[in-house]
């Protein structure tokens, strides 16, 4: 599939990864532990758990997921040999505080994110860098029940401040907080807000007290403005975007109840969040929400200026698939629909059930750069599948080059609708922990790591055939998708 280039000249490919999914290392260089440390393994029909306190002979896949930590110098001269132009990684808070409420930082932890930037430089490789990527420190979940607590706020600026501060002339793009609309859900009670209640037994279905969570994320909406005002007088050459799960969901006929059931859902869950982080206000809708449920968020003097003057220069979003919403309630349910939704009939879907929607990508792009008018860049997007390791140490993925071809195809459609798309970093560009089940059989990368479910393997590196389509990709600044 070739086609006239219609991507930027200056267009950021590349990929994606977080410190807690791939960095292991867990106890190395004075890191602290994180919420992710305390998640056992797990399948798509076993759920993870989280133990309060390390369980002894249990599997905790973070503890040292494909060890980057170990062979990060490796893993980036394959993203180099690439092509990639952008690298997006997170910084994992324990490493940099502890406890996330320490008086001084950790030097070991910053030296460590000083050599992985200087690799990627060497690579000529960029790095984006996400503050907070599901890797609270459990300190503060201990001590404060995470940002349920207000001095929250000030703990996470502090971090910003020292990793702005540090990196000010390595890093100039980052992210404040990943998939931060997860806090709508009771089910990101915990990874994105830090708040685990003594009550929840099961974390896909904790306790959840709403008034509490919602002043929790007004509390994460602040640290990320703060973020924003901090880093811009650090560096005003700074660019420092927002990071939303973009869960699109269409109606599933035309009936008016359907097609209202689809506006309510993608503005509470895909706008909200975004509206607020790039626009500076609480939109109404939400407000009228807040009303109906008895919901009072707190303002403390200073918080809506804040908010107005924290806002983000460009917005990322994850994108994997779509979903249909009905008021039918005998429809079919979509397997892989964590948050909801029923079965598409003009999708096929992923052997873990996610549906498959390209043009959906297309869909998404318009209505955001709609929205908000400002760059946007995917910073999520791939196929999660079971990968077979030949005898020979080949790897073929067909069914992911043809899941990235249609989805790049789209990309460069909705650059000729006139929206600035500037980047695009798939998921898990090397194979690593999955987040929702804690596998490694769910494979997303274009390099292959020799690990298995139960943590077995010689972490040895394979490039998949996929690793020399997109080589071709980037070489060819989108032109060539063959």
């Amino acid at each position: 599939m070739k086609m006239n280039p219609q991507f930027p000249n200056n267009f950021l490919w590349g990929g994606a990864t977080a410190a807690n999914q791939c960095e292991g290392a867990w106890r190395e260089g004075g890191k602290g532990v994180s919420i992710a440390d305390l998640m056992t393994g797990g399948t798509k029909d076993s759920p993870r758990r989280l133990t309060r306190k390390i369980e002894p002979g249990t599997y905790y896949p973070s503890h040292e997921a494909i060890d980057f930590y170990h062979h990060y110098k490796e893993d980036i001269a394959l993203f180099g040999e690439m092509g990639f132009k952008v690298f997006r990684l997170s910084i994992n808070w324990t490493r940099i505080f502890p406890n996330g409420d320490d008086e001084m930082p950790n030097e070991a932890g910053l030296a460590f994110y000083d050599q992985v930037f200087d690799e990627c430089h060497k690579q000529g490789i960029e790095p984006l860098v996400t503050l907070s990527h599901f890797e609270l420190p459990y300190g503060l979940v201990e001590k404060y029940n995470g940002f349920a607590d207000r001095r929250c706020i000030d703990f996470y600026a502090k971090y910003a401040r020292t990793v702005f501060q540090r990196y000010k002339d390595k890093v100039k793009y980052w992210l404040t907080f990943n998939e931060i609309n997860f806090a709508t859900l009771p089910m990101g009670s915990l990874n994105c807000l830090g708040i685990l209640d003594d009550k929840t037994t099961d974390i896909h279905h904790p306790y959840d007290d709403e008034q509490r969570r919602y002043q929790a994320l007004h509390h994460a909406f602040l640290a990320s403005a703060k973020a924003v005002k901090l880093g811009h007088q650090i560096n005003p050459e700074f660019k420092i975007g927002c990071m939303i799960a973009y869960l699109t969901t269409y109606p599933l006929t035309c009936k008016p109840e359907d097609m209202l059931l689809a506006q309510q859902f993608n503005k509470k869950m895909n706008h909200f969040c975004g509206d607020v982080q790039v626009k500076g206000e609480y939109p109404y809708f939400m407000k009228q929400y807040f009303k109906k449920q008895g919901i009072h968020i707190e303002f403390a003097e200073g918080d809506a200026q804040l908010l107005r003057e924290g806002t983000v220069d460009y917005f990322t979003f994850s994108y994997y698939m779509t979903n249909c919403i009905t008021a039918d309630e005998t429809a079919t349910k979509g397997q892989g629909n964590l948050f909801g939704g029923v079965k598409n009939p003009h999708l096929e879907a992923s052997e873990w059930g996610w549906q498959i929607d390209p043009i959906g990508l297309r869909y998404t792009l318009n209505e955001i750069y709609d929205r908000y008018q400002i760059p946007i860049m995917i910073v999520e997007n791939g196929l999660g599948a079971h990968d077979q390791l030949e005898s020979d140490g080949k790897i073929h993925d067909h069914y992911r080059i043809d899941y990235m071809r249609q989805h790049i195809f789209e990309m460069e459609k909705s650059i000729q609708d006139g929206v600035d798309l500037i980047g695009y970093t798939p998921w898990g560009c090397i194979d690593l922990v999955s987040a929702g089940t804690g596998e490694m059989k769910k494979r997303y990368g274009f390099i292959y790591v020799d690990k298995d479910n139960n943590g077995k393997g010689s972490l040895q590196r394979f490039k998949k055939d996929s690793f020399y389509w997109y080589q071709k990709v980037i070489k060819s600044n989108g032109a060539d998708l063959d």
